[in-house]
């Protein structure tokens, strides 16, 4: 059952080939100008964060081919969720023989892969056509990479869906998404990698669920977590996953003690 929702939700999002080309553009644009950003300060400190060019740049792709598989903004199946608790279609959903989470899980990994196999790669090349971007620093960090992005999205979908459910309360989730957007794009390490922050805030970054959006996807590839590090970084993300999907089943829960559809 999961395996069928989750390849209708691929089949639904390619249906949508304009605006996918139309993203893979757009990210490509953005790849370029932030390229070109990222040089600029490190040819002002080499070694900032423990980067040299070649990482900061390929840092820079990376998030490119990230950005819509982890749903940074917000978006994907959680948004027909938050719609379907405005309307009242959700106490519909209630009444399927599969747990809410579960369902719009598997649906949301399908869209995520839809976007890994066509936004991903699309920009990565024209980095690799444009500058210099180094490949995995080993097969260990290609491995650690390929289980990185699925646990981002897991940990992304679990915040999305938090975000969703507070419609439940507020009929619109329009305010607290923006609000959960903002925290995802600069605690992620999209707007500036999270190991240029200093001090104590960058001890808060890494240790937030939004890292495990990009920098820690990125640091594996790049080599920048030699050891075990690699495993306690996947493992820490895979405790928030483990709170954040909890949460959401206390959340539905709670919610669904009484179902008051709107309109009577």
């Amino acid at each position: 059952m999961y395996v069928a929702i989750a390849t209708r939700a691929f089949r639904r999002y390619s249906t949508y080939r304009a605006a996918t080309l139309s993203g893979i553009f757009t990210n490509s644009v953005f790849g370029i100008i932030y390229s070109f950003a990222y040089l600029a300060l490190w040819e002002a400190n080499p070694t900032a964060g423990g980067y040299d060019k070649v990482d900061a740049v390929t840092y820079v792709w990376l998030g490119r081919a990230l950005l819509m598989t982890v749903a940074l903004w917000g978006g994907g199946t959680t948004d027909d969720l938050a719609e379907r608790i405005r309307t009242g279609d959700i106490a519909i959903d209630l009444y399927r023989p599969i747990g809410l989470v579960s369902r719009y899980l598997a649906a949301d990994l399908g869209r995520a892969l839809f976007h890994l196999l066509t936004r991903g790669p699309a920009p990565t090349i024209v980095g690799v056509i444009l500058f210099d971007i180094s490949l995995p620093a080993s097969p260990a960090a290609a491995l650690g990479f390929a289980f990185a992005v699925p646990l981002a999205v897991v940990v992304s979908f679990g915040i999305r869906f938090l975000v969703a459910s507070s419609a439940f309360w507020l009929l619109d989730q329009s305010g607290v998404k923006v609000m959960s957007g903002a925290f995802a794009i600069f605690f992620s390490g999209m707007m500036l990698p999270l190991v240029l922050f200093p001090g104590w805030l960058g001890t808060l970054a890494r240790a937030l669920p939004w890292a495990a959006y990009v920098q820690v996807p990125a640091d594996i590839w790049l080599g920048k977590r030699p050891g075990a590090d690699p495993v306690v970084a996947l493992g820490f993300r895979v405790m928030w996953a483990v709170i954040l999907l909890s949460a959401c089943l206390l959340v539905v829960r709670a919610a669904t003690r009484k179902v008051v559809v709107q309109g009577g």
